[in-house]
């Protein structure tokens, strides 16, 4: 009975462990470049750290969502230490030599080299063979300033697409810290105008869906969110083609518009009701 009594105990503390949660959390979403389930695990693992933070990568849309403690540690950091293990993000280049030494199966299409900044510097908490992953942050500022925040949108999307509250608010949650994230003193003056005009209703509107519990109100405050992404796009240009889809029953049939980066309708309005309601109505490059 005793012997039963310790297992049980052991049993129990080992599950309160492994359920800890990351003091003072903050929770950012990350495009890393990976291909499969391999990818998942390395990117993973190299990003994680027990009670430090915590990396949740999807191999479909390509984004980490990291959980950090924020005394400890550092986006930057962990990043880095997912670039050493030889995955770039759009903060840092990954070394030639990581990922060189990636599975054949792990070798995704890089992006060019001559895009990288100079290298990070040593003052940011990580491991000091760090400096050999090149920071990309301030390029990707000028070049594509809101390309974060459209990758985060398109993670709020799918969350709704799924009629997934719980994980709407946590992807609305996530798109906040990258429009946070935005350095104004590095914007053109075309992309600051357009900023400027922009940036308090694409909060507001990630802050009510993040702060929701309520699936009806955080399509209607995804409709106003939209809106704004795309006026912000449509003066920046994205990365990659971005196809602006219209549902016309929305909203008592006023309808709603919204970005994705397919071109299949996937409605994030009515979910698996009406999933293939919508249409086209413009492509943006």
């Amino acid at each position: 009975m005793k012997l039963f009594i310790i297992m049980a105990a052991v049993i129990v503390s080992s599950t309160i462990t492994a359920g800890a949660q990351i003091s003072n959390s903050v929770t950012e979403t990350v495009k890393i470049y990976g291909n499969c389930g391999m990818c998942e695990s390395s990117i993973e693992k190299a990003g994680g750290k027990k009670s430090t933070a915590k990396v949740d990568w999807n191999e479909e849309n390509k984004l980490a969502v990291i959980t950090y403690d924020s005394k400890k540690t550092n986006l930057h950091a962990v990043l880095k230490n997912i670039a050493l293990a030889g995955y770039d993000s759009r903060e840092f280049l990954a070394p030639d030599e990581a990922y060189a030494k990636l599975p054949g199966c792990c070798k995704y299409d890089r992006e060019k080299k001559k895009n990288a900044a100079a290298p990070a510097k040593e003052t940011e908490m990580m491991n000091p063979a760090a400096h050999n992953a090149i920071s990309m942050s301030d390029n990707m500022q000028q070049t594509k300033p809101f390309q974060g925040i459209l990758d985060n949108y398109f993670t709020v999307k799918d969350a709704l697409v799924k009629t997934d509250v719980v994980s709407a608010a946590e992807k609305a949650a996530g798109l906040v810290s990258a429009l946070n994230a935005v350095k104004m003193e590095t914007l053109k003056p075309a992309d600051h105008n357009i900023w400027m005009n922009e940036m308090k209703g694409l909060k507001t509107a990630a802050q009510e869906i993040a702060g929701s519990k309520a699936i009806e109100k955080q399509r209607a405050y995804f409709a106003t969110l939209s809106t704004h992404v795309y006026a912000l796009i449509k003066a920046s240009a994205p990365a990659e083609k971005v196809y602006y889809q219209n549902c016309p029953m929305y909203n008592d049939g006023k309808g709603a518009n919204w970005l994705s980066k397919e071109s299949g309708i996937k409605n994030p309005y009515y979910g698996s009701m009406m999933l293939t309601c919508g249409k086209t109505v413009e492509e943006i490059q």
